[in-house]
């Protein structure tokens, strides 16, 4: 136990000053046309290069980030890195950001994207922000206000990982999505579990009467990118296409995505 409060705090001191270093790089994994191939856009991932550990996974950093009070900041970061890099990309590729539960407490994200857009160049509509279900369980009508401004600029809103949290069709109601994005985890499912082809299907078609898009995240092989077009998703993301990579090969993967779907579909 005394060794990993040691590591933890070592960790800890790291994190602290890998900002200043500039340790962070994003990464990116493509969002995909589920009916033609074409590359829609790219979502955004953090990842820490650190000089002796090499790159440290999200999940060992992310939750400390959050426990001591550096998310926002590195979320802050990640909008206008994003946007940057996004800048130099075809017009008609996105970028999607996540975007936590404190960035809308911090109550200061709607003037970093404004500023983010500015700065980059980047078109409101060429940008768009994930938020899960806990971010709307925090001052629920303060979100919604700084949601509704930030997509009436034309800034594109997704519901991640949808399915997963506690009241998600209320939250459709009450916000208009531009986008649902399906858990890996009833993608996983789809050639196994009936119940999982049942909610996929029942939550592309809904979306598809909402006037909202539907991503399938975690899509890893044909027979799953099969299901979810069949089940009427719109988008499909994951390793079959291609893991996340630096930014430097976001050209490339564009090519290589639209051979490889030619090859599956």
């Amino acid at each position: 136990m005394d060794a990993q409060i040691k590591a933890r705090r070592l960790l800890e001191l790291d994190l602290r000053a890998a900002h200043a270093a500039r340790q962070f790089e994003l990464w990116y994994q493509p969002q995909v046309d589920a009916s033609t191939g074409d590359v829609r856009g790219f979502e955004a991932l953090i990842r820490w290069r650190h000089p002796d550990r090499g790159l440290v996974s999200p999940a060992d950093f992310i939750p400390l980030a959050e426990e001591i009070g550096l998310v926002v900041t590195l979320g802050e970061w990640v909008i206008r890195e994003a946007c940057a890099e996004a800048a130099a990309w075809p017009d008609d590729l996105r970028v999607a950001v996540n975007v936590s539960a404190a960035q809308f407490v911090s109550r200061n994200l709607e003037g970093v994207v404004l500023s983010s857009l500015a700065q980059s160049g980047l078109s409101p509509r060429r940008l768009e922000l994930e938020i899960t279900e806990s971010v709307l369980l925090t001052d629920t009508d303060a979100t919604l206000e700084t949601l509704h401004r930030l997509r009436a600029l034309g800034v594109r809103i997704s519901m991640d990982d949808f399915g997963t949290g506690y009241s998600s069709l209320s939250y459709l109601r009450r916000f208009p999505f531009d986008k649902i994005k399906i858990d890996r985890s009833f993608v996983k499912e789809l050639a196994t579990n009936p119940e999982s082809a049942v909610i996929v299907e029942t939550v592309a078609e809904l979306a598809a009467k909402l006037g909202m898009a539907t991503t399938a995240e975690g899509v890893e092989t044909d027979e799953q990118l099969a299901l979810v077009r069949q089940k009427g998703c719109t988008e499909v993301q994951g390793y079959l296409f291609s893991p996340p990579r630096p930014a430097v090969q976001v050209r490339g993967m564009i090519e290589a995505i639209r051979s490889a779907f030619r090859d599956v579909a």
